[in-house]
């Protein structure tokens, strides 16, 4: 009989001490998720799944990383056309804010052969998606940096919805190079005037 009434007591004491666990643990699990967004540590965004991706990008340089990607290729053959290609790929740490070929779609037809035409406008738009440091994805949220054109841009959201300039949304982010991050973005970004 004393060993029933003892096995039920540590029983009883059992539950006694289960239950606040049990009702603070996922409470204050629940109430840390809704106070903090935490930013992504690896790639993030609505198009990342749907990006076709070649090969392992992190130990290629920036331009040959862009080139695993069809969905970059009008970039890619804009890079090379403004004769950067080199220039970028001798850069250490840096960031693109990579167009897709959608972005790319949004200029109107006589925009872009206007600006294909005119290699030195080319380059200023495309090293306007350039920043000569590496953002992370936790420098997001409220960031302004200096682009290697000269302009400033802008940055901002919270978790994994994040734009650029208050416009261009950035679809997929943080993929590796061995020199460079890259932000897949939706538009082609402007540099002011």
């Amino acid at each position: 009989m004393r060993f029933i009434r003892t096995r039920t007591a540590k029983a009883a004491a059992a539950a006694l001490v289960a239950i606040p666990l049990a009702v603070v643990g996922p409470a204050a699990s629940q109430g840390y998720a809704e106070d903090a967004s935490p930013s992504p540590t690896g790639t993030f965004g609505p198009d990342c799944a749907a990006l076709s991706q070649k090969a392992d990008t992190a130990r290629d340089k920036v331009v040959e990383a862009a080139a695993a990607y069809p969905e970059l290729s009008q970039l890619v053959s804009a890079t090379v056309r403004a004769g950067l290609n080199g220039t970028l790929d001798a850069k250490p740490d840096i960031t693109i804010f990579a167009p897709n070929d959608e972005a790319f779609q949004k200029v109107t037809a006589s925009q872009l052969a206007s600006l294909l035409g005119n290699p030195g406008e080319l380059k200023k738009v495309l090293t306007y998606h350039v920043v000569d440091q590496q953002i992370t994805p936790n420098e997001l949220s409220d960031g302004s940096f200096t682009t290697a054109e000269g302009g400033k841009l802008t940055t901002s959201g919270s978790g994994t919805d994040f734009k650029v300039n208050g416009e261009a949304g950035i679809v997929c982010g943080n993929i590796k190079a061995a020199n460079a991050t890259i932000y897949v973005i939706d538009s082609v970004l402007q540099p002011p005037s």
